[in-house]
């Protein structure tokens, strides 16, 4: 009775050694990830071996977000996790990179949180406002302002280290500020009868987060890239399977060092795409924010004009679709 499970578990160790051990003579895909859902999620995919399962050794290494880019334009990493502008602004500052997945994006996370009393985006005309100016929720709230009938001149943009937005609203120096999670649900709870008055549910794939990779490790380790994108079905489905789903946020929880139930408040507002969705977002070429190259042109255009960088980018070259594509076959 113990005998025949138990060599069935010796014949699949047997073939995944055979499946795995090509891939283990090479060295770890190193990937930096910081504590956006998006990306945190990978660190199930760790915890549970599902990277090797898939055949390829990957390092994942923790960072904040600014210093996981860091790393990679040092050359640290093969990969990076960032938003889609971001990606530009990292390839403008010398360190090119490709875009292979898109893992979700923001929806409702990206918050511009006002100051009681105030109902809407219009109620903070002539008001201040505190932003990282140049950074994805600068583009959120023109965005917003935008929809609302209004622009920049029409507020005080006030430039404030996203990590400090609680800080900022609490100190009553702004009427608003704008920031992403976990620092804009901070900045709720540090003012109490505070409100989000405009999120980026309000623009769907205004925020694309991706995962993104040297062009050089790309070229030499195409094979185990593909590997690594097949993984993120598994990390959705996991997530998205009431079953495991609080496993899988525990995980992510201790990962990022957050309270699980307040981790999983987060999930709401991060629209996580499995990779048959994710493939027709990042290989269509839309003029708005139904593609990443859409979102990604708007996002290249916002940071010339706001002095991120000098030049526009070559977005199409910054994204291959084929990786995605070739995962769901």
């Amino acid at each position: 009775m113990i005998s025949s499970p138990f060599r069935r578990m010796l014949g699949l160790f047997a073939a995944c050694l055979v499946a795995i051990v090509p891939s283990l003579s090479a060295q770890p895909l190193k990937v930096a990830y910081s504590d956006w859902p998006g990306w945190t999620a990978f660190a199930i995919a760790a915890e549970k071996g599902w990277f090797k399962e898939a055949g390829v050794e990957v390092e994942l290494l923790w960072f904040e977000y600014g210093p996981s880019m860091e790393a990679f334009t040092a050359g640290k990493v093969d990969a990076v996790m960032v938003t889609n502008g971001d990606a530009l602004v990292t390839g403008a500052n010398g360190a090119r990179n490709v875009m292979i997945l898109v893992t979700d994006y923001s929806n409702g996370n990206d918050m511009v949180v006002a100051q009681p009393g105030i109902k809407s985006l219009a109620d903070l005309k002539g008001k201040k406002i505190g932003v990282e100016v140049g950074f994805v929720d600068h583009l959120l709230l023109l965005n917003g302002l935008k929809k609302a009938g209004m622009t920049e001149a029409d507020v005080e943009i006030v430039p404030m280290p996203t990590n400090q937005a609680p800080q900022v609203l609490a100190s009553g120096q702004v009427a608003a500020v704008a920031a992403w999670q976990p620092n804009s649900g901070a900045a709720l709870k540090a003012v109490p009868g505070s409100a989000a008055v405009y999120t980026s549910a309000d623009e769907p794939g205004l925020i694309y987060d991706m995962v993104t990779v040297s062009p050089e490790s790309l070229a030499k380790r195409r094979a185990d890239w593909v590997k690594f994108v097949k993984v993120w079905d598994r990390i959705v489905a996991y997530l998205n399977d009431p079953a495991t789903q609080a496993d899988g946020v525990k995980i992510m929880a201790a990962r990022a060092g957050v309270d699980p139930a307040d981790y999983a408040a987060f999930m709401a507002g991060t629209k996580l795409l499995p990779l048959a969705k994710g493939a027709h977002l990042i290989e269509a070429k839309t003029e708005n924010f139904y593609s990443v190259f859409g979102s990604s042109v708007i996002a290249d255009d916002f940071n010339v004009k706001n002095g991120v960088y000098k030049e526009k980018q070559p977005v199409a070259e910054y994204i291959d679709a084929s990786l995605m594509v070739e995962a769901i076959k």
